[in-house]
């Protein structure tokens, strides 16, 4: 069983900064893509950025340069830092990794999941 955790999120004034943190944890045998996604009211899921087990990012064009994703293979985890926050970045935040991971004894299964979501509110 594989669990994302989920953790940063909070209350900012406009230009501020932010630190999500996600760490996955359970039978697992791969990691490949991680990434961010955030859903604001009466708006669709929407991709923030994501890395590769390679290390290729991609980011939102609206969070570019102000965001950075990075990942510790070694711990599991993938970080955002989002600096120079607006209230359009208002939303709940969702860590998602592509994972490989064991099933039962001897089998191996690739999924995506999904953390909990952690409310990020940018607000003067």
């Amino acid at each position: 069983q594989v669990q994302l955790v989920e953790s940063g999120g909070g209350l900012v004034q406009p230009g501020g900064s932010l630190r999500l943190s996600c760490a996955a944890s359970g039978s697992i045998r791969v990691i490949y893509g991680m990434g961010w996604y955030r859903q604001a009211p009466g708006k669709q899921r929407e991709l923030v950025a994501a890395v590769t087990s390679g290390g290729g990012i991609n980011y939102k064009d609206s969070v570019k340069g102000r965001f950075t994703i990075s990942r510790d293979n070694a711990k599991n985890t993938v970080l955002l830092q989002m600096n120079s926050l607006n209230p359009e970045d208002t939303a709940v935040y969702y860590c998602n990794a592509d994972i490989q991971a064991l099933i039962h004894s001897g089998s191996y299964r690739r999924d995506d999941y999904w953390g909990q979501g952690t409310q990020v509110t940018v607000s003067s």
